[in-house]
């Protein structure tokens, strides 16, 4: 009789594996995208959390989904939503691994948390993490899930906190990838000081430290082109105090390009959209950022780019192809000593500088590379960059 039992427990046990398989189900405020990929269940976290997290996942280099959770953007915000789940999507349709995204109801810690959930209970057992507002999620969510593995980009040690008093680690389920902006904001505003400008502007999203970085660096860039050309240049410097683009931040880009600002480094997801709109009033110009914006309007000269796509890449690869320690419980940041991690782009449709050459361009580049030109990567929003007696820095509120 015990034989029977063990024999139909057994039977129940192979039947409940098969129903598991397949496409799952989406329902609710998840948004999704998925390949023709069989879909494999993710692992399931065992046991009560204990809070040591610094063994590897048991089911290591098997990558079965991959989901990417938007922050407050979307996947086509032309920032770094959009890079990201460019980088999940091509590396998933190259391996054949079922991809999915999603986009929490708010803006909210609580729903990031859900959103993350949602996937795993979906079959996910990767998740891509994109922008700092994960920090929180992070600690919640690589406890609770130990076998799950969460590729944060652009998520730094002082993102790792829920009262910015305590800051933590990663643990080993956790990768937190974070880039040099400074060097691209610097390439950025040297260029546009070798091309000519010598009335530019800054206008970030937040004075959060990846976009402090970023401003930072262009008035790095720019100062340094002014004291090589002796040339006399003035900088408004401002955030926006959002994400993206609203009447308020139109009417000041407006005022700026109307004051005499030829060419305004607009820094921080959507907000490109109010810099932009006035650029178009007042025979402006604009430079981007994360992203080759290039192709949204002929008002771009360049853009300032981190490799966010060939970050997601990478770390999927290591990942699959069971590397996965080279950037688990750690931080790892991206820049020009690291690859081609950080820059402008080159191509003929997006080189819109008439006196800057790519021959130029290339040259500061490899004096960055190679240490010869250093370029501060301070965050510290109440303490700017000192400049020379050739650029005039106006921190406007």
């Amino acid at each position: 009789m015990k034989k029977i039992i063990a024999l139909l427990l057994a039977a129940m046990m192979v039947t409940g594996l098969f129903a598991g398989c397949g496409k799952s189900n989406d329902s609710g405020e998840t948004t999704t995208a998925k390949t023709d990929a069989t879909e494999t269940k993710s692992s399931e976290s065992t046991g009560e959390t204990t809070g040591e997290t610094s063994e590897m996942p048991v089911d290591a280099a098997v990558v079965k989904k991959v989901a990417l959770v938007t922050d407050v953007g979307t996947i086509d915000d032309e920032s770094f939503n959009q890079a990201c789940w460019q980088g999940t999507k091509a590396w998933c349709e190259a391996h054949n691994i079922e991809y999915t995204y999603y986009q929490p109801s708010e803006d909210s810690t609580d729903a990031r948390v859900m959103s993350v959930g949602q996937a795993i209970n979906e079959g996910a057992n990767v998740i891509v993490m994109p922008g700092y507002l994960f920090g929180e999620t992070i600690l919640t969510v690589q406890k609770e899930y130990p076998d799950v593995y969460f590729i944060a980009v652009d998520v730094g040690s002082g993102d790792l906190t829920m009262d910015f008093q305590t800051f933590e680690e990663p643990a080993a389920n956790v990768a937190c990838m974070t880039f040099s902006e400074e060097q691209a904001g610097y390439l950025a505003g040297y260029a546009a000081v070798k091309d000519g400008y010598n009335k530019l502007g800054f206008l970030g999203g937040m004075a959060v430290p990846a976009v402090i970085r970023y401003g930072y660096g262009f008035i790095q860039g720019a100062d340094a082109a002014a004291k090589e050309t002796n040339t006399k240049i003035e900088i408004n410097y401002t955030y926006g105090g959002d994400f993206k683009g609203t009447p308020e931040i139109t009417a000041k880009m407006e005022g700026w390009y109307q004051a005499g600002t030829q060419i305004v480094f607009a820094c921080g997801g959507g907000i490109y959209t109010s810099a932009l709109e006035a650029a178009g009033k007042n025979n402006g110009k604009v430079i981007g950022v994360d992203v080759d914006q290039a192709h949204l309007s002929d008002l771009f000269v360049t853009s300032a780019m981190k490799g966010l796509q060939n970050v997601t890449e990478t770390v999927l690869d290591e990942l699959n192809n069971g590397k996965w320690a080279n950037y688990g419980g750690k931080v790892s940041n991206f820049g020009l000593k690291e690859g081609e991690y950080v820059g402008l782009p080159t191509t003929e449709t997006s080189w819109k500088f008439t006196n800057f050459t790519t021959e130029q361009y290339e040259a500061v580049k490899e004096a960055i590379k190679s240490g010869a030109t250093t370029v501060d990567n301070s965050s510290d929003a109440k303490v700017m960059p000192s400049v020379s007696e050739f650029t005039t820095l106006n921190n406007i509120g």
